[in-house]
């Protein structure tokens, strides 16, 4: 009967042992942020090296594919967390893209001047204000469309506004945006005038802008976290003076509409039935 109670009070003082590492007041463990693959959720347009009319440039902080034709990208991917933010200055050194290839026509400064349009980023620099670097790179002209500026300083702005709330509530999100079709007004005359390119036709201006961003709680393996009830918010807006006539929420359609539109499939590395389901229906939720 010792040797019985012996082994009992041995195999509580090694329980003991064990949980008295770990201190009850300490705070939970709580997931952790990460800068995962800013094409993690696929490639929309396949884009590549060897198609002009499709060219992919993979930089740290985003991946887009351009098209020499419009000498505009034709989307931009990127992933924000929180480990993307930061303190960084933006500088607006706006410059062209030293990835393009050489036999490219560049876009310069120069393009936009005197034309009323805005040098609109797709890649937002507050999006990328961890580093100078990331911040600098988001000044590239390949990341930057001709938009109206009520719809970059206001309508666009506050959704990209709004995507960065979603972050700081303890969110992570994949965003891809692009411009879609020909025409947009300018700041000056606004209904007016129509405009089809700048720089003597090289640089297309957009009829629309189209972004989608998928919403997940901060955590790992991203991919594997997609759910058929997951947040996913399109938006379509037209590149008008008149845009800020309704709030950003307003501009909501389906992402498959936005494919139906470009052409492109977004999260192309989710299984057909996730996508089909997150895709398929217009975002309700919140817009501030």
């Amino acid at each position: 009967m010792k040797k019985i109670h012996f082994i009992y009070a041995a195999l509580l003082f090694a329980v003991a042992s064990l949980t008295s590492c770990d201190d009850p007041a300490a705070p939970p463990v709580l997931p952790t942020t990460n800068k995962e693959d800013n094409l993690g959720m696929g490639n929309p347009s396949n884009a590549t090296v060897n198609d002009n009319s499709n060219y992919l440039i993979v930089k740290p902080q985003y991946v887009l594919s351009y098209n020499e034709s419009t000498q505009t990208a034709n989307w931009v991917a990127w992933h924000l967390s929180s480990d993307w933010k930061g303190t960084a200055t933006r500088q607006n050194v706006f410059k062209p893209d030293p990835d393009l290839p050489t036999n490219f026509w560049h876009v310069t400064t120069n393009t936009y001047t005197n034309t009323n349009f805005d040098r609109g980023h797709l890649c937002p620099s507050d999006d990328r204000d961890g580093t100078q670097a990331d911040n600098d790179a988001t000044f590239y002209l390949s990341n930057i469309i001709p938009q109206n500026p009520t719809l970059n300083r206001q309508t666009w702005a506050y959704l990209e506004e709004y995507t960065r709330t979603l972050v700081s509530q303890g969110n992570e999100c994949y965003i891809i945006a692009g411009p879609q079709g020909q025409g947009g007004q300018n700041g000056l005359t606004g209904d007016n005038a129509y405009y089809g390119a700048l720089e003597s036709g090289h640089v297309r201006i957009p009829e629309f802008c189209w972004k989608a961003i998928l919403v997940l709680p901060v955590g790992q393996n991203d991919l594997t976290r997609v759910v058929t009830n997951s947040r996913l918010i399109g938006v379509i807006m037209p590149n008008e003076k008149t845009v800020n006539a309704h709030a950003w929420g307003y501009y909501r359609v389906k992402v498959r509409d936005i494919e139906t539109l470009t052409g492109f499939n977004f999260f192309s590395k989710l299984p057909q039935s996730t996508q089909n389901a997150i895709e398929n229906r217009i975002d309700t939720g919140p817009t501030q």
